[in-house]
């Protein structure tokens, strides 16, 4: 190796929400001489850091600018409405907007759901972050709608959610520069379309395997081995069975 060449690694920016222990333990297990390092970063913030070169990829919450970045969308989030567990939402399987309503609906300024209209009342102010917002939920001073995922994240003992059956649902996909997809991209992408490691696509693949060499022909007109005949069983007599004496 000379010294203008490096160790390849790879990048990985995911937002709040997204866990992707699966996939970086398919690319260990299939690149383990290429370092994977995971960045976490804020939903707003996600697009630039690749833009900066200072991710590979990354896991994002759509929409995104296409403009200079790839993006595969993976699945979609339920979203749902945070509560005291005492509320009297806890009482019911799901909402709607309209039944928050006569609620203050807290609104961070990280907010990843994008409303026409967004329900309830407004608070004074808003919460920095969803984390914050979370707690004040705790406090009692409003309920909070977000995807499922970042309910889950910043879980207490003391609130519950329930799905909200017509708020708009978060995208979360794979995003790249894409003037930058390099192998390491690709190899990535493979691992999260669920590709095997022998993927025509795929950089990273297992060696074939060696065919088994075939019998080679015997040239028309060569002597073949002479059959041994075969013993046929004699075949039994017939005739009427001899009466005993």
């Amino acid at each position: 190796m000379t010294g203008s060449e490096t160790t390849p690694s790879f990048r990985l920016a995911y937002v709040p929400g997204v866990t992707p222990t699966k996939w970086v333990r398919i690319w260990n297990e299939r690149l383990p001489d290429v370092p994977l390092t995971l960045v976490q970063v804020s939903a707003a913030e996600a697009p630039d850091v690749l833009r900066a070169g200072d991710a590979d990829a990354g896991f994002v919450r759509l929409p995104v600018d296409r403009t200079d970045l790839s993006a595969i969308p993976l699945y979609t989030e339920t979203t749902v409405v945070v509560i005291p567990k005492d509320h009297v939402v806890a009482a019911v399987d799901e909402v709607s907007a309209a039944d928050l309503a006569d609620e203050v609906v807290l609104h961070p300024l990280d907010d990843t759901l994008t409303w026409e209209r967004r329900p309830g009342l407004p608070a004074h102010e808003r919460p920095a972050t969803t984390e914050d917002a979370v707690e004040l939920v705790a406090a009692g001073i409003g309920v909070l709608v977000v995807p499922q995922s970042l309910a889950r994240l910043h879980h207490r003992k003391d609130l519950t959610y329930r799905p909200v059956t017509d708020a708009p649902e978060s995208r979360v996909a794979l995003s790249w520069p894409e003037a930058a997809t390099t192998d390491q991209v690709e190899d990535f992408i493979g691992i999260v379309r669920g590709r095997t490691v022998n993927s025509s696509r795929g950089r990273a693949q297992a060696p074939a395997t060696q065919e088994k060499p075939q019998a080679k022909a015997k040239p028309r007109g060569a002597a073949q081995p002479k059959k041994k005949p075969v013993a046929r069983p004699k075949a039994a007599k017939r005739g009427r069975p001899r009466r005993r004496s």
